[in-house]
């Protein structure tokens, strides 16, 4: 077994506390959201995790997710769940992008074949060390595989509902990890009002995204990986899709633990939250000035990952955007899926069709002048394009024919 798992765990947890008020909360007990309704934010000694943990000391440990133990929140080293949490490549991609200095981190590479992973593992590992023995949560596909695999892992009975247009690759795929998977007729907001409902008559935990504090903490391993493959110099620009915008959030937080820790300067990468212009609810709020993001009605786009009516932490992601001179951009589905080609073919690297919203972002912000073309640059590709429909090929040869060569 990986050392990384193995070794004690100084843990380094001091509280939680409401995103929103800042008010306090006792760590180490069951929460979802905060008094006031808020997603709750993890907080750690980041003094004493500074004395214990050095960069040189990092670098010797083996390069997965778990290396990072000292700012993450499992607490005993038996209640950790891994299925090879990787740390995830970053692919150049300098045709497809039109030029530029642009770099994929390329999260398909990790168990269940996407990024959620980061956020489950997490999330399942500090259930399993609080107690609790039923988890129910809504999906649009990808985050119910990754909830199924590591809750099956550890005996943890899973409740998952999706929209009743999920693709049939995702729904089949979390049934066959061990969750009970239902398709509703409506949205993921639906789905997680269903979720809601049984969690208050006391049926489940409710692990839908930023209604609980850790998977925050997983997400936020995707900045720490970054920033230490980058040599501690973070990127000039980062191109994120954007639905519940978990990882968004869990990477501002990185590089604020990060900096305090004294590891990187004060330098931050411009945060571009990217959506689908079908689903736009952050992209209007943030062209609108507003700090809230309203419901976003009749959403569609074929990037199902990012189509999410109405986010719990849209203050935060809009905070983060903001904050960092970055700003919240649509992209339309044939800019997605053109995207999503011209990087097969020209650059060899399969994109889904979240990460193909984010090249396709990047081009348009190239054209623009949002971003340089001598900018280092980071695009999100979120999951693998093997779970992911595909152009017919429709080509076929017949081996007892006369074969035209000069054709093929």
């Amino acid at each position: 077994m990986n050392d990384n798992l193995t070794a004690d765990r100084p843990t380094f947890v001091t509280h939680l506390e409401c995103s929103m008020t800042g008010e306090r909360y006792e760590a180490d007990r069951l929460h979802g959201l905060s008094r006031v309704g808020r997603p709750l934010l993890v907080r750690y000694d980041l003094d004493a995790v500074g004395r214990s943990l050095t960069r040189d000391a990092l670098a010797a440990r083996d390069t997965d997710l778990w290396r990072w133990r000292e700012l993450l929140p499992v607490r005993r080293t038996e209640n950790i769940v891994s299925l090879g949490e990787i740390e995830t490549p970053l692919v150049p991609i300098s045709k497809s992008a039109g030029g530029g200095n642009v770099l994929v981190k390329d999260e398909g590479r990790l168990p269940t074949g996407s990024f959620k992973a980061r956020g489950l593992v997490m999330a399942v590992a500090m259930a399993r060390e609080l107690g609790v023995t039923r988890i129910a949560m809504p999906t649009n596909g990808n985050a119910g595989a990754a909830l199924a695999a590591y809750a099956s892992r550890v005996g943890i009975e899973t409740i998952v509902f999706c929209p009743e247009d999920t693709p049939e690759v995702n729904v089949r795929e979390i049934a066959v990890q061990g969750a009970r998977v239902w398709r509703v007729n409506g949205l993921i907001d639906d789905c997680g009002a269903i979720v809601g409902k049984g969690a208050a008559e006391g049926r489940w935990f409710d692990l839908s995204t930023l209604k609980e504090p850790y998977r925050i903490e997983g997400k936020k391993t995707m900045g720490l990986e970054l920033a230490a493959q980058l040599g501690w110099e973070l990127p000039d620009a980062i191109f994120y899709p954007t639905g519940g915008g978990t990882g968004l959030i869990g990477m501002w937080k990185a590089f604020d633990e990060l900096e305090r820790l004294g590891w990187i300067g004060a330098k931050r990468p411009r945060m571009y939250a990217v959506q689908a212009s079908g689903c736009a609810p952050i992209v209007r709020a943030f062209e609108a000035g507003e700090e809230h993001a309203e419901r976003w009605d009749d959403a569609h786009t074929v990037a199902a990952g990012i189509r999410v009516p109405r986010a719990v932490g849209d203050f935060l992601i809009l905070r983060a955007v903001r904050e960092s001179g970055g700003k919240a951009l649509g992209v339309g589905d044939p800019a997605i899926l053109k995207a999503v080609a011209d990087c097969a073919r020209a650059d060899g690297l399969l994109l889904c069709p979240e990460g193909g919203a984010t090249l396709a972002a990047y081009r348009e912000a190239l054209r623009t002048g949002e971003v340089d073309e001598a900018e280092r640059v980071v695009l999100f590709n979120c999951a693998t394009g093997l779970k992911y429909p595909m152009p017919e090929a429709p080509n076929w040869l017949d081996r007892h024919a006369a074969i035209d060569f000069d054709a093929l």
